[in-house]
C-alpha cells in the first residue's frame, strides 16, 4: 500500500505547483512595459509610480487607483478607450492593444497600496 503513496501524492504536488505558478509575480519586462505605457499615456497628470504626487492634484496617484476603481474592471474600459475627466481637466483619449492592457494592469497591480 505504501508503494502507491507517491502516485496519490503526485496530483497534489502538480496542483500546488500550478497554484504557485498562478501566483508568481509578473515578470520584470512586463512590468517595465506597463510602467512605460502608464508614463506615456497618463504621466502628465497622474503619479504613475509607487511614490510621488500627481502633477494634477485632481488626478489620483496610480498606487491608490484600486481604492476607487476595481482594477479588474479596467481591462474592458482600456480596450474600448477610457473617456474620463477630473473636475474640469479633460483626459486624453487612447486605446490599448490586448498586450498593452496586460502589461499596464500587471504594473498597476504591482504598485497598489
Amino acid at each position: 500500500m505504501l508503494r502507491f503513496a507517491p502516485l496519490a501524492v503526485a496530483p497534489l504536488l502538480l496542483f500546488a505547483a500550478g497554484v504557485a505558478y498562478a501566483k508568481a509575480p509578473a515578470d520584470a519586462q512586463l512590468l517595465k512595459r506597463g510602467r512605460a505605457i502608464a508614463q506615456q499615456n497618463c504621466g502628465r497628470c497622474h503619479a504613475v509610480s509607487a511614490s510621488g504626487e500627481s502633477a494634477n492634484p485632481k488626478s489620483p496617484p496610480f498606487r491608490y487607483l484600486a481604492r476607487k476603481y476595481p482594477l479588474n474592471n479596467l481591462e474592458e474600459a482600456l480596450a474600448e478607450g477610457i473617456v474620463v475627466g477630473h473636475e474640469g481637466v479633460e483626459m486624453p483619449q487612447f486605446r490599448l492593444s490586448a498586450a498593452q492592457i496586460e502589461a499596464l494592469l500587471a504594473y498597476l497591480n504591482s504598485i497598489q497600496r
